[in-house]
C-alpha cells in the first residue's frame, strides 16, 4: 500500500473536538487505500505549560529532564488520536518515539535524527493497522533517555519519516490555510501562496516564519519529499495550501516572496575587545558551546588596538550568553570592557530567490524603513535575503511598509 504521513499541530489537536475532526481526515485518506503515518503534536499551550514549568523548577536545568518532561505533551496526544480512530473503526496505534524507535543524537532539547528503522510499523501495516500514530519532537538518544528535536520538531518528525518511508507526501496541518507572503495577523495584505521554493521556505522558516520548522525545510529538499502546508480547519481537497517545492516548478521568480519577522530577539555587544587574530573565535566558541543561537554578527573598531562585537541572539538565551561570557573573561579567555543586552529589538526580513537575479531589493527596503522613521540597528544578508534588526516597537510598522513597497498582495 502507498505510505501517507499526515502531521497536525497544536491547535489541530487542541481540544477532543478537534482530534476527532482531524481522525475523520485521516480517516478519509485510509479509504483510499493509504496506510497512514500520522505525526501530532502537544496539545495547543499544553509545551508551553511545561516549558514554564521546567523554568520555574530550576533556571540552568538538566537538558535531559527537560526532554523527559516535555516530550509528555506529544504521548497524551497520540493516544487519544488513536483512541479516536478506533472507535471510527479504523485500525490504529499510538507509538512513542523510543518504540519506533527513532533515533538521535544525545544533543538533548535539540536532538538530531540519526535512524528511523521502518521495519516494527511496516510490520504492523502488513499485519492490518491502517494507522500509526506516532508522537511527534522526540526520539531516544544511544544512552536510551528521551530526546526532544527543538519547537516545532514534529514538523521534522513527519519529514523524516515521509523520507525514510518513501511516502507519496507529506501534508503539514496546521491553523493556517497555507504558506503567506507574510503574517496574516500583521498585514491584512498578506497573501496565500500556491507554491514556495525549499530555499524561500527555509529562509522564512529560520527567520521567524511560524508555519515549518527550519530542519523540516531542509529534510524534505535534501530528501525530495514533496511537501504541503495546509489548514485543518477547511475543506479537504487535492488544490488546497501551499506546495513547498524545488525552484525550478516555479514559473516565474519574483524578487520578494516573502517579509518574515521575529519578536523575541535581542543585541549584545562586547564593548572593548582586543582587536587580535582568534578574538572572534574566542568569543563564539564559549557561545556555541552553550547552545546560544547566534545570527547576526557585526564588528566595529571603536579604538586602536580595541573593537566592539555585537551579535543577536533569541531574548531568552541572553542569560546563557551572559553567563557563558562571563566565564570565559574569568579563564582569561577574552576581554572586554563591559556586555551590553537590548532585549527590546525584533529582526524583519525579505525573502526571495529572485534577489538573485534582480538588483536594487536592498536599496529599496532600506528607502522603504527610512520613510518610516525607523533605524536600523544591524543589517545581515545572504543570496536570497535581508535581515534587518530595529527597535520592536516598530516591528509591525516595518513588516506592513514593506509588503506594500513590494506589493506582495499581488499574485
Amino acid at each position: 500500500m502507498p505510505v501517507l504521513v499526515m502531521k497536525f499541530g497544536g491547535t489541530s489537536v487542541a481540544t477532543l473536538d478537534r482530534i476527532r475532526r482531524a481522525a475523520k481526515r485521516v480517516g478519509v485518506e485510509v479509504a483510499k487505500g493509504y496506510d497512514v503515518i500520522v505525526i501530532v503534536s502537544a496539545m495547543a499551550g499544553k509545551t508551553n505549560e511545561l516549558v514554564g514549568w521546567v523554568g520555574e523548577t530550576s533556571k540552568f536545568y538538566d537538558a535531559r529532564e527537560y526532554d523527559a518532561v516535555v516530550s509528555s505533551g506529544e504521548n497524551v496526544t497520540a493516544g487519544l488520536m488513536a483512541l479516536t480512530l478506533q472507535e471510527m473503526d479504523v485500525p490504529a496505534r499510538s507509538w512513542q518515539g523510543w518504540q519506533v524507535p527513532l533515533r538521535t543524537n544525545s544533543a538533548h532539547s535539540s536532538a538530531r535524527i540519526e535512524e528511523i528503522p521502518t521495519e516494527n510499523i511496516a510490520g504492523k501495516f502488513a499485519e492490518g493497522m491502517k494507522v500509526a500514530v506516532v508522537a511527534g519532537f522526540q526520539g531516544v538518544s544511544p544512552e536510551g533517555r528521551i530526546t526532544t528535536l527543538g519547537r516545532g520538531g514534529s514538523d521534522t518528525t513527519a519529514v523524516a519519516f515521509a523520507a525514510a518511508f518513501g511516502a507519496e507526501r507529506c501534508d503539514i496541518y496546521t491553523d493556517v490555510d497555507g504558506v503567506y507572503t507574510t503574517d496574516p495577523r500583521v498585514s491584512g495584505k498578506a497573501r496565500k501562496l500556491d507554491r514556495i521554493a525549499f530555499e524561500e521556505m527555509l529562509e522564512l522558516a529560520s527567520l521567524g516564519a511560524k508555519v515549518l520548522q527550519t530542519r523540516s525545510v531542509e529534510l524534505a529538499m535534501r530528501f525530495g519529499v514533496r511537501l504541503r502546508v495546509l489548514s485543518s480547519f477547511e475543506e479537504q481537497s487535492d488544490e488546497a495550501g501551499t506546495i513547498v517545492c524545488a525552484e525550478e516548478d516555479i514559473m516565474e521568480n519574483r524578487p520578494v516572496s516573502g517579509i518574515a519577522y521575529s519578536r523575541e530577539e535581542a543585541k549584545m555587544t562586547l564593548i572593548s575587545v582586543a582587536d587580535r587574530p582568534g578574538i572572534a573565535a574566542a568569543i563564539f566558541g564559549p557561545l556555541a558551546e552553550a547552545g546560544i543561537n547566534v545570527d547576526m554578527i557585526v564588528q566595529n573598531i571603536s579604538e586602536e588596538g580595541r573593537t566592539d562585537m555585537t551579535f543577536s541572539c533569541p531574548v531568552d538565551q541572553v542569560a546563557r550568553a551572559d553567563k557563558a561570557l562571563n566565564a570565559a573573561k574569568d579563564r582569561g579567555d577574552i576581554n572586554f570592557h563591559d556586555l551590553v543586552a537590548d532585549t527590546d529589538v525584533a529582526k524583519v526580513s525579505a525573502v526571495g530567490i529572485g534577489m538573485r537575479s534582480q538588483s536594487g531589493v536592498a536599496a529599496q527596503m532600506f528607502k522603504t524603513l527610512s520613510d518610516e522613521g525607523i533605524n536600523i540597528k544591524v543589517i545581515a544578508t545572504s543570496e536570497i535575503k535581508i535581515s534587518v534588526l530595529i527597535d520592536r516597537k516598530y516591528m509591525e510598522l516595518a513588516v506592513q511598509a514593506l509588503h506594500d513597497a513590494f506589493e506582495l498582495e499581488k499574485a
